[in-house]
């Protein structure tokens, strides 16, 4: 007589929400909207930033800057770094960088070869930041975080040109795609055996991630497109999941440091005498510096109460804002403040980009039928404007049931099965 084990129904159920969780974070990249907000609104600041200040390039990042090419080198020899502006201290190599900064910067907006224009980006970014690293307003921090985090989403699924040719030609065969990454093979190649990278340190913990991130990266995609040119089915799926884990947990991190950074602003702002007695908004408005329409801060710090409480407010929506992640309804209300609070800062105190990075991190929380109404309505204001002539927008026209419904389930069966 045989008897065969039954788990108990509660170890079944874990079981089965373990499985069901490892499926979702592997089947399928995850949030697709959230991601695409992301790569837009990071690319649209740092352009307009570039933009802003091209009559003033050189003295910002260039030769005719303060902060001179001598002290810049003893700057990054010692914290190692990652700036291809020192490769040469010609004007020609400043102009080339900058003009593929603001290129770069454009492309990742449509959404033109996302995957490459976020590695360019990300080199733009460093490039500029770390050969100056006493230009920017906060805002400079965060853009450079997200510029590495963007290379590993796949932040082109919607709302991009590449989201448009993958439904326009969906088995079509590429070329440029290998082609661009074959110019950024040999520009590696040339940056490692001239020495143009900085490999080795002495201290562990200063060690230059972004020269092995950028070989990480092309290696990885040179891969995955062997794989799904020349592969089998099961190196394809293992392929997918890498991508997938790799899109989920960068996203994941993206959300991490935007909380990281409201709660510790939250709690170094408690800590301050002028925001514990209510008047830290007042002094701001009484700087020359963060006064652009100085009528306009004069009239609003005549208002004693207000400002009280939005000093109060602004401290309790960001120490708050973390813990309000598992209440969807509460998130988006403190979610909506914070980029009224943003959006007030730009106009009020002239931080505009500033305001505009962090509008962009606060993106990722945005629901994702808001987002998907957002489309709807853009959709027919474009049809409204513009005739139709066959040409979609640079997003997926799937049914809103079957693109939910891929974000819920695995991309294959074959996927399930492994």
């Amino acid at each position: 007589m045989s008897s065969s084990y039954e788990p108990p129904l509660a170890k079944r159920r874990f079981d089965q929400s373990v499985a069901n969780g490892v499926l979702r974070v592997t089947g399928a990249a995850l949030g697709p909207y959230q991601s695409a907000v992301i790569r837009i609104g990071f690319s649209l600041t740092w352009l307009l930033f570039l933009l802003r200040e091209f009559p003033h390039r050189h003295e910002l990042y260039g030769p005719e800057g303060p902060w001179g090419w001598d002290m810049a080198q003893q700057l990054i020899a010692d914290n190692r770094a990652f700036t291809v502006l020192m490769w040469d201290d010609g004007r020609g190599w400043f102009e080339f960088v900058y003009l593929l900064a603001v290129l770069s910067s454009a492309l990742l907006l449509v959404g033109w070869r996302t995957r490459t224009m976020s590695v360019l980006f990300m080199v733009g970014v460093l490039s500029l930041q770390n050969r100056s690293v006493f230009m920017g307003d906060g805002g400079d921090n965060v853009i450079h975080l997200m510029a590495i985090y963007l290379v590993f989403t796949q932040c082109g699924r919607v709302w991009s040109l590449d989201a448009r040719r993958a439904v326009r030609r969906p088995e079509g065969d590429d070329r440029v795609g290998p082609l661009l990454w074959t110019v950024l093979g040999g520009l590696l190649l040339f940056g490692t055996f001239t020495g143009k990278f900085d490999w080795e340190t002495e201290l562990p913990w200063n060690l230059p991630i972004v020269p092995y991130l950028l070989w990480g990266v092309w290696l990885g995609t040179a891969l995955s497109w062997c794989v799904r040119r020349y592969g089998s089915e099961q190196p394809r799926i293992l392929a997918d999941v890498v991508r997938n884990l790799l899109h989920n947990t960068a996203l994941v991190v993206i959300m991490a440091e935007a909380c990281l950074i409201y709660a510790t602003a939250g709690w170094y702002k408690i800590q301050g005498g002028r925001w514990q007695d209510g008047t830290a908004v007042h002094y701001p408005l009484h700087l020359d510096y963060f006064s652009p329409w100085p009528a306009l801060s004069e009239l609003l710090s005549s208002f004693a109460l207000p400002l009280l409480l939005i000093t109060y407010g602004t401290v309790a929506v960001q120490v708050a804002f973390p813990f309000t992640l598992f209440n969807r309804r509460v998130k988006n209300v403190l979610l909506a403040a914070m980029i009224t609070e943003h959006a007030v800062i730009a106009v009020i105190l002239g931080l505009p980009f500033f305001s505009l990075a962090m509008i962009a991190a606060d993106a990722v929380f945005l629901p994702t039928t808001f987002l998907r109404r957002l489309e709807r309505v853009a959709t027919r204001v474009r049809d409204r404007v513009l005739p139709r002539r066959g040409a979609e927008l640079p997003a997926q026209r799937v049914d809103e049931e079957d693109h939910l419904r891929a974000e819920r389930e695995p991309e294959s069966v074959e996927h399930a099965r492994a």
